[in-house]
C-alpha cells in the first residue's frame, strides 16, 4: 500500500513482519472446535452438581460458584442432574468436492491450503446460539470443500480471481465470532466452496505518530492489535465484546461498535481507508478513502460505508487505514448496580445530559 503524500514526511514506523497471532494457523489446537473461547476454559458441572470455571486464563480462576449454581437454578429452572452429553469431535466428514486443477492453481500461487475435515469444520460456523447448540448436538450441514490461508493483499487478489475463473464460492473467514450467519455454507449450493481464512494476514504494516494513523492487516485479532499498538504507546479504543477472538476486518465488515465507543466512536469512526479484493474481473482490487487524512470532509457521500457493515457481500478487505490514540495516563475501571433496569437507564440518560449542558 503506497503512504498518501503527507504521511511521507512525518513520523511512520515500519512494524516487523515477523508476527505470530495469538490465535493460531491450527484454530483447534487452542480454541473449542463447537463452543466460545479456549478449550480449558469453560464453564462446566462437577460431581457435587457445583457449577465451576475451569482454567486460569481469568481472574475468575478455576473456582467453584454456588450462588451462580443456585441463580441458575432458580432463574432457568434447569436441573444439573439432568445435562445432556455434548457431541464428539466426528470423525468422518464430507468429502471435499473440489477440482484438482483449482487445487494446482492454489499449490502454484504458494498458498496455504487444507483439506482436512477438521479445518473445514471449524470455519463453517460463527457463534450465535444456534450454531454452537447444533455442534453441541452433532446437528453438521455443509461445510467448505477447502480452506486457504493468504499471506497478504497481493495472495487474496490471486485466490478470489482463480474463483471467478473457476466458478467456485468463496466465503471469507476473520475470528470465526460471526453471530449473523455469514460463515454458513448455503446447503443446497452446488458449486465447490472456499473459506479464505484471513488470519495469517495480521500484520501492522505502519503506525503514524504524528498524524494518529496506522495502517494494518484485515486478519489482526483484536488483542494483538492492541497489545502491537501498546508498545508503541497507542490504542485503538475499539473493544467490542468479541475483542479477544475477532479480527478488524471482522469489525469493518459488520460495522461494529465498541465498549469504549463514547470516547473513541464506533469502527466507522475510526476507518480512514479500506483496500479490498472485489468479486468483479473488471474491477477486482479496490480502495475506498477519504480525499484527505482530515478529520472530516464535507463534500459528497463517503463510499467507506458501502463497505463498512457490508458482511464479506461486496468483496474481501485485505487493509485498513485507522485512527489511533495516545494510551491514556490512568485506566480505572468500575461498577455500577442498580436496583432495576428501568432506574439503570435513567441514570444514563442523566449522565449524558450532564454531559451536554457542561
Amino acid at each position: 500500500m503506497n503512504v498518501d503524500k503527507n504521511l511521507e514526511t512525518s513520523k511512520v514506523y515500519h512494524l516487523s513482519e515477523d508476527f505470530h497471532s495469538t490465535v493460531p494457523k491450527n484454530r483447534q489446537e487452542l480454541l473449542k472446535w463447537n463452543g466460545w473461547g479456549y478449550k480449558d476454559s469453560s464453564f462446566a458441572v462437577n460431581k457435587t452438581q457445583t457449577i465451576e470455571f475451569t482454567g486460569n486464563r481469568y481472574s475468575i480462576g478455576s473456582n467453584l460458584l454456588p450462588l451462580f449454581t443456585e441463580w441458575v437454578k432458580n432463574v432457568f429452572k434447569i436441573d444439573l442432574n439432568d445435562i445432556k452429553e455434548e457431541k464428539d469431535l466426528p470423525m468422518i466428514f464430507p468429502y471435499p468436492m473440489i477440482s484438482n486443477k483449482f487445487v494446482s492453481e492454489i499449490k502454484k500461487f504458494g498458498i496455504s491450503y487444507s483439506l482436512h475435515g477438521i479445518d473445514r469444520l471449524i470455519r463453517a460456523h460463527g457463534h450465535s446460539l444456534r450454531e454452537i447448540a447444533d455442534l453441541k448436538m452433532g446437528k453438521i450441514t455443509k461445510i467448505p470443500d477447502i480452506v486457504v490461508w493468504p499471506k497478504c493483499h497481493h495472495d487474496v487478489v490471486q485466490i478470489v480471481r482463480s474463483c471467478l475463473d473457476n466458478n467456485v464460492v468463496c466465503i471469507a473467514f476473520g475470528g470465526g465470532t460471526s453471530v449473523s450467519g455469514a460463515a454458513n455454507c448455503p446447503i443446497h449450493e452446488t458449486r465447490s466452496i472456499l473459506c479464505l481464512d484471513s488470519s495469517l494476514m495480521n500484520r501492522i504494516l505502519w503506525i503514524d505518530a504524528d498524524n494518529l494513523l496506522a495502517c494494518c492487516e484485515a486478519g489482526i485479532i483484536g488483542q494483538d492489535l492492541e497489545r502491537e499498538l501498546k508498545k508503541n504507546n497507542f490504542t485503538s479504543g475499539h473493544e467490542p465484546d468479541s475483542y479477544e477472538f475477532s479480527s478488524f476486518g471482522g469489525w469493518v465488515a459488520t460495522k461494529a461498535s465498541g465498549m469504549k465507543k463514547n470516547i473513541y466512536g464506533n469502527i466507522e469512526d475510526l476507518v480512514i481507508k479500506i483496500r479490498m479484493v472485489t468479486g468483479r474481473k473488471e474491477k477486482l482490487e479496490m480502495t475506498l478513502e477519504q480525499n484527505s487524512q482530515s478529520p472530516r470532509i464535507s463534500c459528497g457521500p463517503d463510499f467507506k460505508h458501502l463497505i463498512i457493515g457490508s458482511e464479506g457481500t461486496l468483496g474481501i478487505i485485505t487493509e485498513i487505514i485507522f485512527k489511533i490514540r495516545p494510551i491514556p495516563a490512568v485506566t480505572k475501571y468500575g461498577s455500577i448496580i442498580f436496583p432495576d433496569f428501568e432506574k439503570g437507564v435513567d441514570a444514563l440518560r442523566e449522565v449524558i445530559f450532564q454531559t451536554i449542558i457542561h
